[in-house]
């Protein structure tokens, strides 16, 4: 019984996101390392990809965490750290990617596309049908009736 008990701790334990930063990289301030916490949240670990610096085991967030911090240690805002990483690592970096015209542009071109397969859908619809409603002149109806005699 006390076997299941461990294993069913064991499990629990890991179903908790691991917090991957170090206690020597913890600042003394507990101000600005919450504001490291927050901004770290917001950057992608470019080994893993689907997580937060914060949340990742790999070198690179590492070094990413400690430059979030030495950025907050030198002075600058959340904004200006965001802004240095971004820099250096590019818009790929951002959990959430800032809303810019090439992000609206990528976004926005399936819709886009989507409406205009639409629109030329429709209007040929609209053409087939106003060709298949057209009456046939008398001329036209005698040339069909003599066609379908001889053939």
């Amino acid at each position: 019984m006390r076997g299941w008990l461990a294993t069913i701790l064991i499990l629990i334990g890991m179903s908790f996101p691991a917090f991957a930063v170090q206690p020597d990289e913890v600042l003394a301030d507990k101000e600005l390392e919450a504001r490291a916490r927050t901004i770290s949240a917001e950057l992608r670990c470019l080994v893993c990809q689907n997580q937060s610096i914060d949340d990742s085991d790999a070198d690179l967030a590492k070094d990413l965490r400690i430059i979030v911090r030495e950025r907050l240690t030198a002075g600058d805002d959340d904004e200006e750290v965001m802004n240095y990483v971004v820099a250096r690592y590019g818009e790929f970096v951002l959990l959430k990617p800032r809303f810019t015209l090439r992000t609206a542009l990528l976004w926005g071109a399936p819709l886009l596309i989507l409406l205009v397969g639409a629109t030329v859908l429709f209007m040929n619809r609209r053409q087939q049908t106003t060709d298949a409603s057209a009456e046939l002149s008398s001329d036209e109806r005698k040339r069909l009736d003599a066609i379908l005699k001889d053939g």
